[in-house]
């Protein structure tokens, strides 16, 4: 028997209908799976009633995995792919497998030989960066920096200085609670004329993408980021 497809299923970025951030293809593809990895249970419930699947959801198999998930279960979570069923691999928002711990799931499935499908849909860093102005030939994420204030302010220097080596635009994102936080660093730590993009709410209706120089930003009101996703980008 050949094993199934992992398929990696992208989730709006916030409470919007699946069919205003996903194409068609994508929810016909969801449609029919029985079986899904998930962050949370309840929100991928949410999720797939609102797509509509086939199958009613009490009926659905979900396993959850998350960053308190055993690394000894992963190779559980590939049971229904090695009998030959299709699985939905999904993250809390956006696009799983990045800065996302189903990545760890999609590595073992390419080491068995079984094939993985990402499927198209809204990526919060990809967007943020088309709407910076930074440099898109050259850049890289860094996912979360330290949150002690001595090793961040340390981050964001050598993240700086990498940056002007390579002009290379640097991502980052921080835990909506201390995104505060991080923009006052950033504005501490940085040099004036590098310029810095605060992403928030990317694909919703209160969306805000702004670009400014650390000169810049220290004479605006900050931006209203306190709980709210948040992407950060700079370019020295």
């Amino acid at each position: 028997m050949s094993a199934g497809i992992l398929y990696l299923i992208p989730v709006p970025l916030g409470p919007t209908p699946p069919e205003a951030s996903l194409p068609a293809n994508v929810l016909a593809t969801v449609r029919p799976l029985r079986h899904f990895v998930v962050e949370q249970a309840k929100t991928a419930r949410a999720f797939l009633k609102a797509v509509g699947t086939d199958t009613v959801l009490q009926e659905l198999q979900l396993e959850e995995l998350n960053e308190h998930t055993k690394a000894d279960v992963l190779d559980h979570l590939l049971t229904p792919l090695r009998a030959g069923h299709d699985v939905g691999l999904l993250s809390e928002a956006g696009c799983p497998a990045v800065a996302d711990p189903g990545a760890n799931l999609v590595a073992l499935a390419q080491y068995e030989g079984i094939r993985v499908v990402p499927l198209i849909g809204p990526s919060s860093l990809l967007l943020a960066l088309m709407a910076s102005g930074l440099n898109g030939q050259r850049f890289a994420f860094q996912g979360y920096l330290p949150a002690k204030e001595t090793e961040r302010n340390k981050a964001l220097k050598d993240l700086e200085a990498e940056s002007r080596k390579r002009q290379q635009t640097q991502i980052f994102i921080e835990t909506p609670y201390r995104n505060r936080a991080l923009f006052d660093a950033i504005l501490q730590n940085c040099q004036l004329t590098t310029r810095v993009t605060v992403a928030t709410d990317l694909s919703l209706p209160s969306e805000s993408v702004r670009t400014r120089s650390v000169q810049a930003w220290k004479k605006e009101t900050p931006p209203e980021i306190e709980r709210r996703p948040t992407v950060f980008l700079l370019l020295a």
